[in-house]
């Protein structure tokens, strides 16, 4: 392997000159730097990355920490999409970290990134509990920014939307539109997401004085299936529903699906509203109602915070990102429905 001494003999400079075209700093004239940009491709140099981040304190990237139990979804595409070309136009390599399944995991794998000097770390968490996160934030040099969950001692290292505002949000549509028997069929109750979703499920009907009917609470699994197997059990249960809130798209259109099966019109007889408003909700039939999550816009959010703090900027404190619902043919008037 060519060394950066055999470069820099080929092309007739200095050692400081060759490391100085390496490293980008420094000047250099264009005959120079041309010379030795020729001698770095006939010789085959590859720079070796952890000498040079030790000289520059940089490695121009950023690590990412996601459980490995989202990855198959559309929230995660959009994720990793979004964050993928946001540091492409910033120049920058993104370094994915596995999660796992328990919060001593999502240590090891914040840990792993840092330990590859990543200039700093994103995390969506799902194990690590707030109190965790904070430490793990106020420990550390390297910024390490937190999505979509609210940290109580770092506020400006977060970036979240308000899933508890969100569900409340889909369950006064419905309201609104003349339902109160309203099914909800959970995420996986191990989910803060999930959690959250409910909770304003619940405190959407209370505030219109309904009561809590814990028969029309099915717990699902973020996939299509348990959006069919729910809707079995809400029909087996024999509770009468006028609409079902799934924790998300997958969940809602697995729902539909079984009832157009079981001869259940939709939105007829049940109106359907889901989470994330994925590519496929405008093309379901009848064409689903989502509650849309700003997932493009909290990782720009998180990545230009993370650039800023790298270069010195001071960080403030950010609102949450609010979700807004996109209306579709999933819901029609509910038999509460009041003209006027």
């Amino acid at each position: 392997m060519a060394t950066i001494l055999e470069v820099a003999k080929k092309a007739g400079v200095s050692k400081a000159t060759v490391s100085r075209v390496l490293s980008g700093s420094g000047y250099v004239s264009e005959e120079k730097r041309a010379l030795v940009d020729k001698a770095i491709a006939e010789t085959g140099y590859r720079p070796n990355l952890l000498a040079r981040s030790l000289a520059t304190n940089t490695t121009q990237t950023l690590g990412l920490v996601v459980t490995n139990t989202l990855y198959s979804g559309n929230y995660f595409s959009e994720l990793m999409a979004q964050s993928a070309r946001i540091m492409e136009a910033n120049g920058r390599q993104l370094i994915l970290a596995d999660g796992k399944h328990t919060a001593e995991e999502e240590r090891a794998a914040i840990q792993f990134l840092l330990d590859l000097r990543c200039d700093g770390v994103i995390i969506y968490p799902r194990f690590l509990s707030i109190a965790e996160m904070d430490e793990i934030v106020s420990q550390h040099r390297q910024p390490i920014l937190v999505i979509n969950r609210r940290l109580r001692l770092n506020d400006s290292y977060c970036i979240f939307s308000d899933q508890h505002a969100a569900g409340a949000a889909a369950v006064a549509h419905l309201i609104a539109r003349g339902h109160r028997d309203i099914a909800f069929i959970t995420g996986s109750l191990d989910s803060p997401t999930g959690l959250e979703r409910l909770s304003g499920y619940k405190s959407a009907l209370a505030q219109q004085g309904i009561a809590v009917n814990e028969a029309l609470i099915v717990e699902g699994k973020w996939n299509a299936q348990s959006g069919v197997a729910a809707v079995d059990a809400l029909l087996a249960g024999g509770q009468p529903f006028s609409a079902i809130v799934a924790g998300n798209d997958e969940m809602a259109i697995g729902a539909m699906k079984r009832l157009a099966e079981r001869g259940v019109a939709v939105p007829e007889a049940v109106s359907v509203v889901g989470f994330d408003d994925i590519p496929l909700a405008p093309y379901t039939v009848p064409s689903l109602s989502s509650m849309k999550m700003p997932v493009t816009e909290m990782i720009q959010e998180t990545i230009n915070r993370l650039l800023s703090m790298l270069d010195g900027g001071e960080l403030s404190k950010r609102p949450s990102f609010p979700a807004s619902l996109i209306e579709r043919e999933s819901v029609a008037a509910g038999p509460y429905f009041q003209k006027g």
